[in-house]
């Protein structure tokens, strides 16, 4: 009787620690990636709602995105010594949303470098409102030690990860595109790319008043010059690779929808009719994401003259 009393004490501890479901996708025998949920941060996901991948260079473990929360940092490195029996030797995180940054605050704690792009700590400050979504949809224990930090190392074009079995190559596909601090983590030996949020797949893609169309756009056609086999993006499980096509397809017919309606002089509240875009109507959220897309291109196109 004091054994299983035991053993239930010790389950319901570990149900209680485990916030986040961490569910494993294999991409290849040394990447594997958790999707996030499909939706924006709500208290069912708890912020999980970006990507996060992992790397095996060889002797340690590479991680794609710190995740939402300390909390989600903190049971990812517990899952993967678990699952590897290896450490974590860095975090590269590919832009400053809340989603993907916020759990760097227990890395920084530990001592593991925390890479981003060189533009992103001024994203940090001229942004403070993306950090305030999250602490809404987690109770005060879940969101425990999560904090906005500063990253340890900044890349410029390119930065290279050498392990002792593969090597990890950083790259800035373009000046920007969802937002300017967006970067692509490569793995030549895998064939694998993580892209972030320049791909969204399972959920409509977001143009915010932050994004950079004709930079993105090259972003993802520099994409499709590399001929990678698996790509991966920000959202969405899909990672084929052509798992960006329809990303570029819609931005190409966005930008020349709103061009077009701008240079006729029509007013902005008229110009999402004239936007022919229901082939991609499939994707999640699409109602709500779309008139918001053609209105912040819109305004771009007004303050850009």
């Amino acid at each position: 009787m004091k054994k299983l009393l035991t053993l239930l004490t010790l389950t319901g501890t570990m149900l209680m620690a485990n916030t986040y479901a961490l569910k494993p996708l294999v991409i290849t025998p040394a990447v594997t990636c958790f999707i996030g949920a499909y939706d924006p941060p709500t208290k069912e996901n708890k912020g999980f709602v970006s990507n996060v991948c992992t790397v095996d260079t060889g002797k340690s473990i590479v991680v794609i995105e710190a995740g939402p929360t300390y909390r989600f940092a903190k049971e990812l490195n517990a899952y993967i010594a678990a699952h590897s029996g290896k450490k974590v030797e860095a975090v590269i995180v590919t832009n400053f949303h809340d989603d993907r940054y916020t759990g760097a605050s227990y890395y920084k704690e530990k001592h593991i470098p925390i890479i981003t792009h060189k533009t992103l700590p001024e994203e940090l400050k001229k942004h403070p409102e993306k950090f305030t979504r999250i602490p809404k949809v987690t109770t005060k224990e879940e969101y425990a030690g999560s904090k906005v930090v500063q990253p340890d190392i900044l890349t410029g074009d390119t930065y290279i990860i050498k392990g002792t079995a593969r090597t990890i190559e950083i790259l800035k596909l373009s000046k920007g595109s969802n937002s300017t601090s967006d970067i692509a983590v490569y793995v030549p030996s895998e064939d694998f790319i993580f892209v972030g949020n320049m791909v969204f797949n399972g959920r409509f893609i977001k143009y915010g008043k932050y994004s950079h169309m004709d930079a993105w756009i090259k972003a993802l056609e520099v994409l499709e010059k590399m001929h990678v086999k698996y790509v991966m993006g920000g959202h969405g499980a899909a990672h084929g690779s052509d798992a960006y096509k329809e990303n570029l397809d819609y931005l190409k017919l966005l930008r020349a929808s709103v061009k077009k309606a701008y240079e006729n002089d029509m007013d902005r509240e008229d110009v999402r009719p004239t936007v022919q875009d229901e082939a991609f109507s499939h994707f999640k959220h699409f109602k709500e994401i779309a008139p918001a897309n053609v209105r912040n291109y819109y305004d771009y196109l007004e303050w850009a003259e």
